[in-house]
């Protein structure tokens, strides 16, 4: 019986070490080892004794099923894992084990002090002290390490950004620079553990096969896009600038320092095909900060050489082991950002910036899906949207949905897809993979925008609604606040969510739904059709990613009961192979060079100016304009069919990435970092392109939504019927998208009339109110601002955008006491809505309370690090202040991140040039019958942006 309590001793101080740590070390490893041996040398010792069981004392007696219990259920861990699915076994053994040894932990205390000699009593009181010290600290140890694990690796942003590159990550020293990515050595680390996915997919089967299929797989080399982009890159650059790509594509080929060599000449390298790994993400042990541009650390994992050893006898111990204790596996790949901070996490791929180590330009904005999400009302952090998802949604919750999965990191039957569904159809297509090609396609079509031919204007062509009146692109003003130097739209996280400058033309009346009304148009008459996109599913704009490669478009066809087209804008040539319509509505950015040539080639780093930038933000709608012509011999009816269409990538960008060569007749063209002026033809061989398909592919389009409505047509000389709009509570939300979609193309009053309208169909909807006071704070009119706005808070007292724009008004007014009330009402709800906290900081400037608003418009650099307004408004503070150093400091971070407004002089020849883009460029703008598009043959040069 002494052995035995000696061996149930050491397990116990073995149980409490593995208790209080889960280390990824081979010390820990060998104490796992060392349990199970233990345990089961236990098990059988006591085994051996139980027939004197009668003569045990009673608390053995009552602890003996408890511990029979624990080892019982240790066995069944040793054979079956301490998975997720088995924790209840893990739980049971835990509970039964730690019971038992209580109780004979006591007996032995108590009988220990009872036969103790009078001159051991001392010596025995400290041995019985210090076997309690240590359970105390292992209990210490687990609530400490439980309490203080969500902090270990949270993701905050520095107090200020640096004002420059050379300040990012490791810096000009860096292997890596200017990518901000880093490694916990600071230099570089073996590709190999980049390279072993397949060793993870010996336990997570399913995990592995989904991410075999994902973009991720396919981010780097192996894809055909983003290798012609950086070849090209390379020939222009060199490789330095071309490693601001590669922290985020290339980590087999970069983290190495293998990318100072130029890519062509290790093309077909297993490291350049092997594209973003599972220890991509799951190795990350730091994300510094939310402004993206790779801001991460990353490790070499812990025992990754004994799991992908090529002894079997190894990888299979190895593998065992952690069935058999999993915790620090999982401590090491899953930190808590994967699980609370999925977004930021996230951000420090799918944002980005560019500058002059980058493009010997200047920053500016490159894509960005972090910030709009974040202030959206999709993240459940913004104050001011005009739509909520019932439940706020992180980036996981879309683009890794859970499905059904038999792995051993399920729980409840089901896993994160790593399939990853976003918008990428063109990799699956072209790596023949059809079922990652219906995932994504079925993501598409899943409701995320509609499209509605809400109505009809009868407005002469040229006139009404200020089309040409407005512009968009980087340089418009916009509520006179400072603007972003940006390639990217602006949602929420502008303070006047990107709207541009406005017009104020007099509203344009529509008979509307046009299905519910099905009004009638006369033979030789011109209408003008009102179609609205909205977001639905989308957490940030739509489209999202590079949207100067991809094509997202609205086409729309009339025809008649004859069977003849009337119109039909959108449509792609060549039957679907071809290039989209040059005059259609498209989702997109436009950058052009210093020379003024379209940014085609996913060359962001030549960019100089934005011809224009027109994308929806989450929760928000646009509305299209259509000018329809009725012929003279039209049939009686027109049927109108509406489409949103989706092509990844673009025509031109796909030609060109499988088969673009220079154009041997363009002697002498200019090519610098700055422009190229070179034409390009698509006859280059295709026989050594990456992917499946060895030729120029023909990416499919997918239709994401559609509409069907008609009109009824009379003679010209005919009297038409009273066509009235429908206007009730079922109609009420269609009425509420075609008003934001004006409101944000700057129809001022034309979304007024929408709103109003809407206050008539349900008075009882706050934000019919709400959205007649936005309308009206932008036009100027604060005082009828003010009156909507306090009739939606008696309507709903709680909503805080309602607090938001009465603020904005009474502010306007210079009534700051009250803004500010209603502001910090705002923010108690959305503390973390940054033009929120921009505007109380703004109140407090010109209360001229300066220190107080340096407080609060730190909290929005917390949020994000290079908010414009937050940098302009602490400038204006300190200088209140008296601080020069630090009026300097913030002056320096302003200019950094404001926008070059005289770039907007190199759009000019170019849209002289394309007066489709020009007309796309505006604000508001008719689409009206297409010029035929001409055959893909004649579409070979590089010229045109589409």
């Amino acid at each position: 019986m002494r052995k035995l309590g000696l061996l149930f001793l050491v397990l116990l101080v073995n149980s409490a070490y593995l208790a209080a740590r889960a280390d990824a070390t081979l010390f820990y490893f060998a104490n796992v080892v060392l349990h199970l041996l233990l345990g089961a040398g236990l098990a059988v010792a006591a085994a051996l004794e139980v027939r004197g069981w009668r003569t045990w004392p009673r608390p053995l007696r009552l602890a003996a099923p408890l511990l029979g219990a624990g080892a019982a259920l240790g066995i069944a861990l040793a054979i079956v894992g301490a998975t997720r699915s088995h924790a209840w076994i893990l739980r049971a053994h835990i509970a039964a084990a730690a019971l038992g040894s209580v109780i004979v932990v006591a007996w032995m205390a108590a009988r220990l002090t009872r036969i103790a000699r009078p001159g051991e009593r001392l010596a025995t009181g400290i041995g019985l002290a210090i076997l309690g010290l240590i359970v105390a600290g292992t209990a210490i140890l687990i609530v400490k390490d439980r309490r203080e694990a969500p902090l270990r690796y949270r993701i905050a942003n520095p107090a200020l950004p640096p004002e420059t590159m050379a300040d990012e990550g490791g810096g000009p020293r860096s292997p890596f620079f200017p990518s901000s990515a880093a490694t916990n050595v600071g230099g570089t680390i073996p590709s190999n553990f980049f390279m072993t996915s397949q060793v993870c997919g010996r336990c997570h089967t399913e995990i592995y096969k989904q991410w075999s299929s994902s973009a991720h797989h396919f981010s780097s080399f192996n894809n055909q896009w983003y290798r012609k982009s950086i070849e090209y890159m390379q020939d222009v650059v060199g490789t330095q600038p071309s490693k601001w790509c590669a922290g985020c594509h290339d980590h087999a080929v970069f983290f190495n320092g293998r990318f100072d060599r130029p890519i062509k000449e290790q093309i077909q390298t297993a490291e350049a095909q092997a594209g973003l790994s599972c220890t991509s993400c799951h190795s990350i042990v730091h994300v510094g900060s939310t402004m993206g541009q790779g801001d991460f650390t990353i490790e070499y994992p812990p025992l990754h050489d004994l799991a992908a050893n090529d002894n079997p006898v190894l990888s299979r111990v190895h593998d065992y082991l952690l069935y058999a204790d999993p915790e620090p596996h999982r401590r090491t790949f899953m930190k808590s950002f994967h699980r609370e901070q999925t977004a930021q996490f996230c951000s420090s791929c799918h944002k980005v910036h560019l500058d002059v180590p980058v493009n010997a330009y200047r920053w500016f904005r490159g894509f960005n899906e972090y910030d709009n999400w974040q202030a959206s009302g999709v993240s459940g952090e913004g104050a001011r949207s005009f739509y909520y998802p019932a439940k706020p949604q992180k980036c996981a919750d879309c683009h890794m949905p859970l499905v059904a999965a038999r792995d051993p990191a399920a729980v409840d039957g089901k896993i994160h897809s790593h399939r990853f569904p976003a918008a990428n159809t063109a990799l699956p297509f072209v790596n023949g993979d059809a079922e990652q090609l219906r995932v994504v396609q079925d993501f598409l079509r899943d409701g995320q925008v509609s499209v509605d031919i809400f109505g009809l204007a009868r407005v002469a062509e040229g006139a009404g609604g200020g089309g040409g009146a407005t512009s968009e692109g980087q340089a418009s003003v916009r509520s006179g606040e400072p603007q972003l130097a940006s390639t990217f739209a602006q949602g929420e996280e502008s303070g006047s969510f990107g709207t541009v400058a406005a017009t104020l033309a007099a509203p344009v009346e529509v008979v509307a739904p046009i299905d519910k009304v099905v009004p009638t148009v006369r033979r030789g008459e011109s209408v003008r059709l009102e179609v609205v996109v909205r977001t639905r599913k989308v957490g940030h704009f739509f489209p999202g990613g590079t949207v100067d490669a991809q094509e997202a478009w609205v086409e729309l066809e009339a025809r008649d009961d004859k069977g003849r087209v009337i119109l039909h804008s959108g449509e792609v040539a060549d039957d679907g192979r071809g290039p989209v319509d040059p005059g259609a509505h498209i989702y997109r950015n436009l950058l052009l060079d210093e020379h003024g040539n379209p940014i085609n080639k996913r060359n962001a780093w030549m960019a100089r100016s934005v011809a224009y930038v027109r994308l929806i933000p989450p929760g928000a709608a646009d509305t299209v304009h259509y000018r329809l012509r009725i012929p003279e011999d039209c049939g009686d009816t027109i049927h109108l069919r509406a489409k949103v269409n989706y092509r990844k990538f673009s025509w031109w960008n796909t030609q060109w990435a499988y088969a673009g060569v220079r154009d041997p007749a363009d002697h002498g063209a200019s090519v610098t970092r700055d422009h190229d002026d070179g034409k390009w033809v698509f006859t280059g061989d295709t026989s050594g392109v990456s992917g499946g398909i060895k030729a120029i592919p023909s990416i499919p389009t997918t239709v994401m939504a559609t509409a069907e409505a008609s009109l009824k047509v009379a003679d010209r000389s005919a009297s038409l019927p009273a066509d009235a709009s429908v206007m009730d509570k079922s109609v009420r939300e269609r009425w509420n998208d075609y008003g934001i979609g004006l409101l944000l193309q700057g129809d001022l009053k034309g979304a007024e009339n929408a709103f109003e309208k809407v206050t008539v169909m349900e008075p009882g909807y706050a934000d019919g109110w709400v959205n007649v006071g936005r309308a009206r704070i932008q036009e100027g009119n604060m005082e009828g601002a003010e009156t909507v706005l306090r009739k939606a808070l008696e309507v709903d007292p709680t909503l805080a955008k309602t607090h938001f724009f009465l603020a904005a008004a009474l502010k306007a007014r210079g009534q700051y006491d009250e803004a500010l009330d209603h502001l910090r009402t705002a923010a108690t709800r959305y503390p973390r809505d940054r033009v929120v906290r921009n505007q109380i900081g703004r109140v407090l400037f010109l209360k001229r309370q300066y220190k107080d608003a340096v407080a609060e418009l730190r909290k929005v650099l917390e949020i994000d690090p290079e908010d414009l307004q937050a940098h302009y408004n602490l400038m204006l503070c300190w200088q209140g202040l008296g601080d020069a150093t630090q009026a300097r400091a913030e002056q320096a971070l302003y200019t950094r991140f404001k926008a070059d407004e005289s770039a907007q002089a190199i759009t000019g020849p170019y849209r002289q040039l394309h007066p489709n883009d020009n007309n796309e460029r505006q604000a508001i703008h008719e689409h009206s019958a297409a010029t035929p598009a001409k055959p893909a043959a004649q579409l070979s040069y590089g010229g045109p942006a589409r």
